[in-house]
């Protein structure tokens, strides 16, 4: 179920899920990017084109959806705030990202099932050892496997969830095209993951994507928003960002692509927790 604090929605369970899986190999890393803007990959058409399995990260899809990154100054002060990292950042201070203030990440490790980010097990391990309070994402990719079997890789491979004050559950980051399936089969393949996902952690999980993809591709669908916790991408100096029909509430905001923080080399996503340190420590421990 989903458990509104204020603003903030947060699904909650009472099922401890198992511990975090051992660090498997990753693909050689790739070269860091500079910024999201200048190295990113090209964004992929609503009708169903997909990108090169790999090159998947929060926003590579939402682009499609704006004139180019903008910044949330509204947002950038004050707040419980985060942001969120791939292997295009490179390697990363984390000892500077908490000094910089920053409370949450979610850190890429898969897509697909057969990718894992290269720079996945470092960004985790050292977040933890830092304090930082973090998760795992998952890029979608509806058009090379079922739901059921990414969310299997995704717990399999750095998904996996404990209840240890520092660990997040699970993103699915679904954003982009369509990849040729109508709002039935979009919805089946979300199903299909999240029932998965949650059979191996415990947990439910966090459904990452603009009000425009969800729209488009789900029909407006309103199936999810009593299970997962909603993470808007709208890039945007407004106070609030616009959120997909069939959600009542956001849960998190990513606010900009060009954020500045210590310790991350060149620009990164910056987000906002809709809420105080201690509902997102509840979403963290799975606790009311």
């Amino acid at each position: 179920m989903a458990l509104a604090a204020g603003a903030t929605g947060v699904a909650l369970l009472t099922a401890a899920g198992p511990a975090l899986a051992a660090p498997q190999a990753a693909p050689a890393p790739q070269a860091a990017r500079a910024s999201q803007a200048a190295h990113a990959p090209q964004t992929p058409a609503p009708s169903g084109s997909s990108l090169p399995v790999g090159s998947g990260y929060m926003g590579v899809g939402y682009r499609a959806d704006t004139d180019g990154d903008a910044l949330g100054p509204l947002s950038s002060s004050g707040g419980v705030q985060g942001i969120d990292v791939s292997h295009y950042q490179g390697s990363i201070s984390w000892a500077k990202v908490k000094a910089a203030g920053i409370q949450f990440a979610w850190i890429k490790a898969t897509e697909g099932t057969s990718y894992k980010d290269p720079q996945f097990n470092a960004n985790y391990l050292h977040a933890y050892n830092n304090k930082v309070i973090r998760g795992a994402y998952h890029f979608a990719r509806p058009d090379v496997s079922g739901g059921a079997a990414q969310a299997k890789y995704f717990a399999g491979h750095g998904g996996a969830w404990s209840r240890d004050n520092l660990t997040l559950p699970g993103v699915l980051d679904i954003e982009g095209s369509c990849y040729g399936k109508s709002t039935s089969a979009m919805r089946t393949w979300i199903t299909d993951f999240y029932k998965t996902y949650k059979a191996k952690t415990g947990r439910d999980i966090v459904i990452y994507t603009s009000a425009s993809w969800w729209n488009g591709c789900t029909g407006k669908w309103g199936g999810m928003s009593a299970k997962s916790p909603l993470w808007a991408a709208h890039w945007t100096s407004a106070a609030s960002p616009t959120i997909p029909a069939g959600f009542p509430f956001w849960t998190l905001w990513q606010y900009t692509s060009t954020g500045k923080v210590g310790g991350v080399s060149g620009s990164v996503d910056r987000d906002k927790f809709n809420g105080t340190r201690a509902r997102l420590l509840a979403l963290a421990n799975n606790t009311s």
